[in-house]
């Protein structure tokens, strides 16, 4: 079944909505690191920021790159580091209201 334009907007977005998601990508806006340097990061556990690190690579938001026995995790392309940018810029601008919001799904 081909996915409406509509439906994949939506699947793609979902992968920006999770806290643990967003920190990642935090994480690794600026340069490539490995699984281990993304736990201690963000302070998480290593079998659920690797599925979250999954998450993302199959939607193609993030990729690795293998180097001997470390893969190394990265935004896609400029353009997702561009996106994030632009998510903190409009955030900047609206989160009093963000703050506010009572009208949210958790």
């Amino acid at each position: 079944m081909i996915q409406t334009n509509l439906e994949l907007k939506v699947k793609f977005l979902r992968a920006f909505g999770d806290k643990t998601r967003i920190q990642i990508l935090e994480c690794i806006k600026q340069e490539e690191k490995t699984v281990s340097q993304i736990v201690e990061s963000i302070e998480g556990n290593q079998s659920n920021i690797s599925q979250h690190l999954a998450c993302l690579r199959g939607c193609g938001i993030i990729v690795g790159r293998q180097e001997g026995k470390y893969v190394y995790y990265g935004l896609r392309n400029e353009q997702m580091k561009e996106l994030l940018d632009t998510f903190d810029d409009v955030l900047g601008q609206i989160e009093n209201n963000v703050a506010c919001c009572e009208n949210h799904i958790s």
